[in-house]
């Protein structure tokens, strides 16, 4: 018998787990699979998002990954860079960050079932196999293809967009601190430094056949750095789906994460959207109040999705890409201002500034 279930055992299983006990719920976490949980994905945690886990009471050890001070830009002609405007963000594996919250979660009496095949959601809490774990309440934490959403009849979607992501470790010398985003005709390449010899490298394409070693000379000057490098780990491959869900709750289930909808992985900002719907829903658990998650859960999106659309926008058409990335290189305080409103330090009205006028005019004339 426990306060709340969460069926699936990620980071954003953990992070709700940790904030329900945080606020004196009883939990129980439930995963096919057994910890450290591995998945491809960037490996970059934004300002924001080491904000979010502190807000949990999850402080990241001073060792662990590596900072980074800002984004990166580029393509074949142009680059811009600027810092983040809230402290830093930090590279680090996947893996590390998973053992990181399971420890965390245990520390602060999260129960965890590993290993649980065959779960199903019932009224009185879920199945696992033929055992029953009671709980008042169950939150679905298990992934883009949940079934706690698919048997809760959450499953209705508003939009959705899907693209391709594949994901290698590199053993190599850095030669930047900042996550550097790489713009091709065929997709994106997103570097996240995680340690000082080590990166992660991950391709996002609509092309699903598309992979790594065959990206790669859409980026000749990432393909010449590489050289000197070494693979440390396997390719690895995922869908990256910009998501948005009709309802996210409903009677006594609520979806989180993955489960709940989703940011194409180019905004690097599924991790900290996942901590705060973690810390969201357990507020709605405390109060009673399901449907102050409901309207959370779409608050919180609106920021990310916004700017999905428009980084998006730049990869359907490479005229507009190439323009408005030589028109960002000569004003790197419009590019700056672009990311403080990515990560959540200012809104698009603080954009809206005289900086746009000469940023405009290079723009029509690039």
């Amino acid at each position: 018998m426990t306060d709340v279930c969460v069926v699936g055992g990620g980071p954003a299983g953990l992070a709700t787990a940790i904030a329900i006990r945080r606020h004196g719920g009883s939990v129980t976490v439930i995963d096919c699979s057994t910890p450290p949980i591995n998945k491809p994905c960037g490996e970059g945690l934004m300002p924001d998002s080491v904000t979010a886990l502190r807000d949990l009471g999850v402080a990241l050890p001073a060792n662990i990954g590596f900072n980074l001070r800002g984004i990166r830009f580029a393509d074949k002609r142009s680059s811009v860079c600027a810092q983040f405007p809230n402290g830093v963000g930090i590279g680090v594996r996947r893996t590390v960050l998973h053992a990181l919250l399971v420890q965390q979660a245990q520390d602060v009496g999260v129960q965890m079932i590993w290993n649980a095949k065959g779960v199903r959601l019932r009224d009185d809490g879920v199945l696992i196999g033929r055992d029953l774990c009671r709980a008042d309440f169950v939150v679905g934490a298990d992934g883009q293809n949940s079934q706690i959403r698919r048997q809760a009849g959450l499953g209705r979607v508003a939009k959705e967009r899907r693209r391709y992501g594949f994901r290698r470790h590199y053993r190599i010398a850095l030669w930047s601190e900042y996550m550097e985003l790489h713009w091709g005709p065929r997709g994106q390449a997103y570097v996240t430094p995680i340690a000082e010899d080590e990166i992660c490298l991950v391709m996002i394409s609509r092309h699903k056949h598309l992979r790594l070693e065959d990206a790669l000379l859409d980026f000749p000057e990432l393909n010449r750095r590489l050289t000197s490098g070494m693979a440390i780990s396997s390719e690895m491959g995922s869908l990256s789906i910009s998501r948005r869900l009709e309802r996210v709750c409903r009677d006594r289930v609520a979806l989180v994460g993955d489960a709940s909808g989703s940011v194409d992985a180019i905004t690097g900002e599924g991790m900290s959207l996942s901590f705060k719907q973690a810390a969201a829903l357990a507020s709605a658990f405390c109060t009673g109040k399901l449907n102050d998650y409901q309207k959370a859960h779409e608050r919180l999106s609106s920021r990310p999705l916004a700017m999905e659309s428009l980084m998006l926008a730049l990869e359907r058409r490479q005229g507009f890409q190439r323009r408005v990335l030589a028109s960002l290189a000569s004003h790197e305080g419009v590019f700056a201002a672009l990311l403080s409103v990515h990560v959540g330090e200012s809104s698009f009205l603080d954009l809206c500034s005289w900086r746009l006028v000469p940023f405009g005019l290079k723009f029509l004339a690039a």
